[in-house]
């Protein structure tokens, strides 16, 4: 695992003039899936249109993987983006989980163990920046997770708006969602440990290490 850039490495000016872009398709790409999470929550909560509600989320969730693939393919590739993308799937993540918890689609035990994670990677972040550091880089555990809980949302938001295709939505959707529940925590524990060796390599002396 490699650690976040340091404030005190010096890139190339042309490189730096490239990630610093904001204009740019993959970064509107997340601007258009941020939009997103207030219209889903406004078709869920306020006018109760759930087939509506799970388009919108199926769609968010399955082009969670557009705008970096965009980025890469079109060498846009960018600082803002980096923060926009797990940004974007973040917020769908957790209006998704609230919205599903008022309306009793997921039990609040369930909620409250994701929220749980969330606050351990916040502790985390507070820490890294305290010592200089960034976040750390997206690790392909957590994007499995990520995917598979924007998989299972719109599949378990069927299954409660789809009497005919409960039994068979709801198996998949749990089964999706379970396992991102797994994998997220995963993920939120080698960013702890990932946090953890850089704090003890500032403390001593040593100034980074790479796992």
């Amino acid at each position: 695992m490699s650690r976040p850039q340091a404030r005190d490495e010096h890139p190339a000016p042309q490189a730096v003039a490239a990630r610093d872009r904001v204009l740019t398709v993959p970064n509107l790409i997340s601007f258009v899936r941020l939009l997103g999470v207030p219209l889903f929550l406004w078709l869920f909560l306020v006018v109760r249109a759930d087939v509506a509600a799970v388009v919108v989320l199926a769609i968010g969730g399955t082009t969670d993987w557009v705008d970096g693939w965009v980025a890469r393919r079109l060498g846009q590739v960018s600082r803002l983006g980096e923060l926009l993308d797990p940004f974007a799937d973040r917020l769908y993540i957790l209006a998704t989980l609230l919205a599903f918890t008022a309306r009793d689609v997921v039990p609040w035990q369930f909620t409250a163990a994701l929220l749980a994670r969330e606050l351990l990677l916040l502790g985390s972040l507070a820490v890294l920046r305290r010592y200089g550091y960034g976040p750390p880089p997206v690790h392909y555990v957590g994007k499995t997770a990520t995917f598979l809980l924007l998989a299972a949302f719109p599949i378990l938001l069927l299954a409660a708006s789809a009497p005919a295709a409960a039994t068979a939505a709801g198996a998949i959707g749990w089964g999706l969602a379970w396992w991102g529940l797994v994998l997220y925590w995963a993920a939120g524990a080698m960013y702890v440990v990932q946090a953890s060796r850089l704090v003890r390599a500032v403390r001593d002396g040593s100034g980074g290490v790479t796992a």
